[in-house]
């Protein structure tokens, strides 16, 4: 699976009795998939993974894959504390036509997790995982950091593909690269102009919704309306490309830097409510345009470093309602924001209306 581009770590909207609110998500979803982004990552960090139990988790997967464009790249969060939890949501994941599953380190017993017992458990569930899989360091949140020296030797594994790097440590991007350079080359499949083909591009139906009430502009031009058989849908032209391990940026504030230490792209949660904004900087990158994408860049770097990194998950929401996703609010223990701090995310997201 090709990673490049921006991806937006999607919320979770929940009813103000804390249910999960199922069509806010799947018009956030449909929102999502008329934009630049590359794809969306489902029950990140951003997307309240922890607050959810196993059944809610299937749930919001199957949710928003159903609403999501064939074309997006779609990532499940599978992470749990044990390998058995871990490989069965990246199962259900597979069942819902997900692309590729991302895993951060258990995080419980910290203190007894050596560098050996992280190897084991991403070897563990690479091993069973029928998905391919993306390693997550979020040392914010994972009172462990995977060591760039790990992060080499699992990235030899056939079903490890990737990693996002949220330390927002753009010379830890720099090493991760340069340190993954050995890892096996894979061939993927890809469009004619170099974007990621997803598994349900491939297995989309070929016919449109509504086969049998199909009616040709001829009988309709002659008065009259018969049902005809709908002309099969075009074949997906595609092409192949070899890729190496993929290093994902995942700090807003960092996007430009880390795509000139070698990033491939970035999942984001200041790309859930400026998806565009992010993907402007990606490509006045792509495009060699060094002093366009640092002005992008510069747009979002207060929003992101008060409302995705100090107000975190419930300034995110609020970003969102302001910017025209459903937000919402936060899971008990995490509490809404005061009047002053909304009044605060509008001033600041003012200037970059989505």
């Amino acid at each position: 699976m090709l990673l490049e581009g921006i991806y937006a770590a999607v919320t979770t909207p929940f009813y103000p009795d804390e249910r999960i609110y199922f069509r806010k998500l799947e018009a956030n979803m449909a929102h999502y998939s008329r934009s630049l982004l590359s794809g969306m990552l489902v029950l990140g960090s951003t997307g309240e993974a922890v607050m959810l139990d196993d059944d809610e988790s299937r749930q919001v997967l199957r949710v928003a894959a159903e609403a999501s464009s064939p074309e997006k790249v779609l990532i499940a969060g599978v992470g749990r504390e044990g390998v058995g939890s871990t490989v069965a949501l990246a199962e259900a994941a597979a069942e819902f036509h997900y692309d590729a599953v991302l895993v951060r380190p258990p995080s419980y017993y910290a203190g007894q997790l050596s560098p050996a017992a992280i190897r084991n458990y991403f070897e563990s569930v690479a091993d069973h995982s029928p998905l391919p899989v993306i390693l997550y360091n979020i040392p914010k949140f994972v009172p462990y950091q995977i060591p760039v020296e790990l992060v080499a030797e699992l990235a030899q594994h056939p079903n490890i593909i990737g990693i996002k790097d949220s330390s927002g440590n753009v010379e830890r991007i720099g090493a991760t690269v340069a340190a993954t350079q050995k890892a096996p080359r894979r061939t993927v499949t890809v469009t004619p102009i170099f974007e990621a083909v997803t598994a349900r591009m491939l297995t989309r139906p070929s016919e449109p919704e509504y086969p049998g009430n199909f009616v040709s502009a001829g009988d309709l031009s002659g008065g009259v309306a018969v049902a005809a058989t709908a002309p099969p849908a075009p074949a997906i032209k595609t092409r192949t490309k070899e890729v190496g391990f993929q290093v994902l940026c995942g700090a807003g504030s960092k996007i430009h830097a880390s795509l000139n230490a070698g990033a491939t792209g970035a999942i984001l949660g200041v790309a859930c409510f400026v998806p565009q904004a992010c993907c402007e900087i990606y490509f006045a990158w792509k495009d060699h345009d060094s002093k366009l994408a640092d002005e992008k860049q510069s747009r979002i770097i207060a929003a992101n470093s008060r409302i995705v990194s100090e107000l975190g998950i419930p300034g995110m929401k609020c970003a969102c309602d302001f910017n025209g996703f459903y937000g919402g609010r936060t899971r008990s223990p995490l509490l809404g924001l005061s009047a002053e701090e909304k009044s605060e995310v509008e001033s600041l997201l003012a200037a970059i209306r989505n």
